[in-house]
């Protein structure tokens, strides 16, 4: 061993080291090993700072953009609610049906571009069903990676080896060859976390009060009902041509009309002079005793019926708020006839807090004081506009402001236009970087918030991790290491081998890129198949796959792109992906033997 290889590797372990015990953030080890790379001489100045330039953190940048554009978008919604439909309340659920989702569209484009489609859905999910985010979103990033061997040209690794067989002169594998290896590791990890996965998985961190807690917070406060069931207008109801006011659904009934529909048209907070007609639907809120005897007084239908209005996708980005009469408000001494906050705004009042006392029902005709609070619920956007055209002060954060109109579709089209690029053979990092211009340039994202959208954390992870792959290649530790591991087994059974030549993959991957992995191992490995009388192309397989097996730490673009917005550390990944990346050894080296050796 020289001089260089031994350094390489010396620096190797301390970085391994470094990340297990977290002496540091992840993206200042990653700075440091990229400065004493280049220090130490092992690579040149401008190797030590190519991450920046890199393909690999090009692509980062862009897809983050892309998919904060489509989270600002409101496209979301669209893709979250047949999912919500399917898993209803149970997190195992959520976790596998977006697993299976997330794993099985890996498989036909580039991983890096599946798990920025789905974090925001995750995302959102989570929040709507108020489950834990940490517990979902881990084992969804893990079935991208996995879901990539499905075919040849789900991960860049697969793609390359096709590559080297024909410059091996062996004939390349067709799209779905690996597809066996992929189901069964796919499977595998979702089954694994099914399981095992409450205690694996990390608790949720407190960061302060999320939008939904702090909507939980004011509803458990003023002790208001969110039971909302949706009722059909009949021939022949006793609602029919009466007006909301003259239905007394405030004064008997204790209720509130959240919204009024029909056909595909939705009126939320109508007017109390609103008239009801056969053929609506109304969507009411309050007491679950109260909602069924106005129900059976009128002689109403039951359509839908949920525990909580977050339940309810028609109630989709409406909320709660506290908003406060101000000292010397041009509101006081007016009530909320006067103001007309249904008829204008399409909000709904349902509670005034004056001092030590609490009014709820009709409290139409009340005057406002300066000091009252008053408790709202309507669309957000209606809830800003009520706030923005008054001196009320709005104590309640809402969630961040959505954009309309076309923007949805310019969102997805612009991420379905980066696939697509790629798809026809362009550059990953050109590709995506145009998604995300276009996104830009539709006003979806500002200027001003392009580097809110960016983590820095993750890109710098990344940075200064390249160059240590780029050492491995240059110094010839990689090789080193790999004839170590190797060949000493040459004359072992051939189980053993695939099982070396795994491992070894798997080891390469955690600090080299899954393509430079596969680069330096594939022509070594058909070398040696082809001395010992195992097939040459079932060890490039092999090798190929298992560059895929990166669990154990936050270097692959996958867990590094994921790891902020789950506020995950390094032993979270090695906790939860430590067992799962010996299964995929053994699973791997077990279906190359039975299926392709």
């Amino acid at each position: 061993m020289d001089f260089e290889i031994a350094l390489t590797l010396i620096i190797l372990v301390a970085t391994i080291v470094l990340f297990i015990t977290e002496a540091f953030r992840v993206d200042i080890i990653a700075m440091l090993v990229m400065l004493t790379l280049g220090w130490t001489g092992l690579i040149t100045p401008a190797e030590a700072f190519s991450g920046l330039s890199s393909n690999a953190v090009i692509a980062i940048i862009a897809i983050m953009i892309i998919g904060y554009g489509m989270e600002q978008s409101g496209v979301m919604q669209k893709i979250t609610r047949p999912l919500l439909a399917i898993a209803g309340k149970s997190e195992k659920k959520l976790t596998v049906i977006l697993s299976l989702s997330a794993g099985a569209v890996s498989g036909l484009m580039q991983n890096i571009g599946v798990i920025a489609l789905f974090l925001p859905v995750v995302r959102k999910m989570t929040r709507k069903l108020n489950l834990s985010l940490r517990k979902v979103l881990m084992p969804v990033g893990f079935a991208v990676i996995l879901g990539g061997n499905l075919t040849m040209v789900g991960a860049g690794n697969l793609i390359i080896l096709n590559d080297l067989l024909i410059q091996q002169g062996a004939a390349p594998f067709n799209l779905f060859a690996v597809f066996p290896i992929g189901l069964a590791v796919l499977l595998f990890g979702i089954g694994y976390f099914y399981l095992f996965g409450d205690r694996l998985l990390p608790a949720d961190r407190k960061q302060g009060e999320s939008f939904w807690e702090q909507q939980q917070k004011l509803i458990s406060n003023w002790e208001l009902a969110t039971t909302v069931h949706t009722y059909k207008i009949s021939e022949g109801c006793e609602l029919l041509s009466k007006t909301l006011e003259e239905s007394d659904l405030w004064s008997d009934y204790g209720l509130y009309l959240l919204a009024l529909k029909e056909g595909d048209d939705i009126s939320y907070a109508p007017w109390r002079f609103t008239r009801f007609a056969a053929g609506q639907e109304v969507i009411i809120m309050g007491e679950k005793d109260a909602l069924c005897r106005f129900a059976r007084d009128y002689e109403l239908i039951l359509e839908k019926e949920y525990d909580n209005y977050r339940e309810n996708d028609e109630l989709e980005n409406t909320a709660f708020a506290e908003l406060m009469i101000p000292p010397r408000s041009e509101l006081a001494g007016k009530s909320i006839r006067d103001i007309a906050v249904r008829k204008n705004y399409f909000v709904n009042p349902v509670h005034l807090i004056r001092g030590e006392k609490e009014i709820s029902g009709d409290f139409s005709d009340f005057n406002f004081c300066p000091g009252d609070t008053l408790v709202v619920y309507g669309p957000e956007e209606n809830i800003r506009q009520l706030k923005s055209e008054t001196d009320l002060i709005l104590l309640t954060s809402l969630e961040p402001r959505k954009t309309e109109g076309n923007k949805p579709f310019i969102a997805i089209g612009s991420f379905l236009l980066s696939i697509l690029l790629i798809i026809l053979g362009f550059n990953l990092g050109l590709a995506f970087f145009t998604g995300a211009v276009l996104i830009i340039l539709s006003g979806i994202v500002k200027l001003n918030e392009i580097y809110q959208a960016v983590d820095w954390k993750t890109v710098f992870l990344l940075t200064g991790l390249i160059p240590l792959g780029i050492a491995m290649e240059n110094t010839g530790a990689a090789q080193y290491l790999a004839n170590l591991i190797i060949m000493p087994l040459q004359d072992g059974p051939a189980f053993l081998i695939l099982l070396a030549v795994a491992l070894l993959a798997s080891i390469f991957t955690l600090f080299m890129s899954n393509v430079a992995a596969t680069v330096v191992l594939v022509p070594l490995v058909m070398i040696i198949g082809g001395e010992i009388g195992i097939n040459p192309r079932g060890l490039a397989l092999l090798a190929a796959v298992s560059a895929s097996n990166s669990f154990i730490l936050p270097t692959h673009q996958v867990n590094a792109f994921f790891m902020p917005a789950g506020d995950y550390k390094s032993r979270d990944y090695l906790k939860s992906g430590g067992f799962l990346s010996l299964a995929y050894i053994l699973i791997a080296s077990l279906m190359v033997y039975l299926f392709y050796i």
